[in-house]
């Protein structure tokens, strides 16, 4: 029910309210008791930021600063195969025949939270409420902030920095991001 909820604000270019989001997330960290976890996208507001410093013991935060050019660009080259989710990206990962699937040969769509409109919304919301996020984990001294446009060029600097926090983390496991 609150997934449905949050999709209806997701399809219209908005950021799901933080009341929803927090309870959702929230709700999911229960289970992770003992365990070390990376949140992606969360929180992203401080009021998300303070529920969660709240619950539980946050070691760092990651900021990875990418143009929003660059993310606009990827999000709306990006298309599926609705009925098994495969994704392809015309960029880097291309159907071998423009807007059609690989494998079954029927027609590829674009999600409406990546038509190029609704991207462009959805930025300009998250750069609004996300900067004092940044601002609230830099006063804590846990802000990280790795910059680039290229994930392979990113992730060897950040696989590096988690291995400070992580050290039993092998390379076999963390050496591609998911």
């Amino acid at each position: 029910e609150v997934g449905i909820l949050a999709k209806s604000y997701i399809d219209q270019g908005w950021l799901i309210p933080d009341d929803i989001m927090t309870r959702l997330m929230l709700n999911e960290l229960k289970g992770l008791d003992g365990y070390n976890w990376l949140l992606d996208g969360f929180p992203r507001t401080v009021a998300q930021a303070e529920a969660l410093h709240k619950e539980c013991q946050i070691d760092t935060v990651i900021d990875l600063d990418v143009p929003f050019e660059t993310i606009k660009r990827r999000l709306t080259a990006r298309w599926i195969h609705s009925a098994s989710g495969r994704v392809y990206n015309l960029e880097f990962s291309p159907p071998k025949v423009q807007g059609i699937d690989d494998i079954t040969g029927e027609p590829l769509v674009q999600r409406d939270d990546d038509k190029p409109e609704t991207v462009t919304k959805r930025l300009q919301a998250y750069d609004a409420q996300t900067k004092p996020v940044l601002e609230y984990y830099r006063e804590k001294g846990l802000l990280k902030s790795f910059s680039g446009t290229e994930t392979n060029k990113i992730w060897p600097h950040i696989y590096a920095f988690l291995q400070t926090k992580l050290p039993d983390v092998s390379q076999k496991d963390a050496a591609t991001p998911r």
